[in-house]
């Protein structure tokens, strides 16, 4: 029996080719995504900050709805910043309109030095309805 799948959102799939890893894998009931950054179709960063971080949360909700999922399935969030002291607010905001009421996800936020020339990235896992 055949217990994980591989799952890619319509385009961009060159940039999963060129960096050879999956955009989600579905595993019985769970989705786990891997991190989505902000990439325009061409796989370059989206130059704002803020930008750059609502297309990462576009290019999950894309992920997401490839695998059966929405954001209302996600139970688990972890975001990766390159500054964390100067971006909070801004991610804080942009995740306040993608969460606006509870129960929310898990959340956990980590500073890091390097993201491929990114600035912010999330990753999720999500339970698939049914």
């Amino acid at each position: 029996m055949k217990t994980r799948d591989t799952i890619f959102p319509a385009g961009r799939h060159e940039l999963y080719a060129a960096h050879k890893y999956s955009a989600a894998i579905r595993s019985v009931d769970l989705l786990f995504v891997s991190g989505q950054v902000g990439s325009r179709t061409d796989g370059a960063p989206e130059p704002e900050f803020e930008a750059q971080v609502r297309l990462a949360f576009e290019n999950l909700k894309a992920t997401l709805e490839a695998g059966g999922c929405g954001l209302g399935d996600i139970v688990d969030v972890t975001t990766f910043h390159t500054d964390p002291e100067k971006q909070f607010a801004t991610v804080l905001a942009v995740k306040d309109e993608i969460f606006p009421a509870a129960p929310y996800p898990n959340w956990t936020a980590v500073g890091v030095n390097w993201l491929a020339g990114f600035d912010f990235e999330i990753k999720v896992i999500a339970r698939i309805p049914g």
